[in-house]
């Protein structure tokens, strides 16, 4: 079992990541212990996060999210998916 997940940053930024163990590794962000990008912008909080078969698919997921928008990580984040499918080439 794997995570893809979302945190809200104190400046209103979006941070994606994946991860086999959700509670764990938000209390390691929360705690400045994540990415240097969280560590930065903290405190953070769980904004979405979505269960995975793998952590293959959930790293794969991730990545996506990563080159996408503020505008369509908002659309996840508010399940606004319908929102997506016309830009999901970007």
């Amino acid at each position: 079992m794997a995570f893809t997940y979302i945190l809200e940053c104190a400046d209103g930024s979006y941070y994606a990541g994946s991860t086999t163990d959700l509670e764990r590794r938000v209390a390691q962000h929360a705690a400045g212990e994540g990415a240097a990008y969280t560590r930065r912008r903290r405190p953070v909080k769980l904004a979405w996060s979505m269960q995975m078969d793998s952590i293959a698919e959930a790293y794969y997921l991730e990545k996506k999210l990563q080159g996408w928008s503020r505008a369509k990580r908002r659309c996840v984040v508010e399940g606004r998916y319908a929102d997506l499918k016309s830009n999901m080439k970007e």
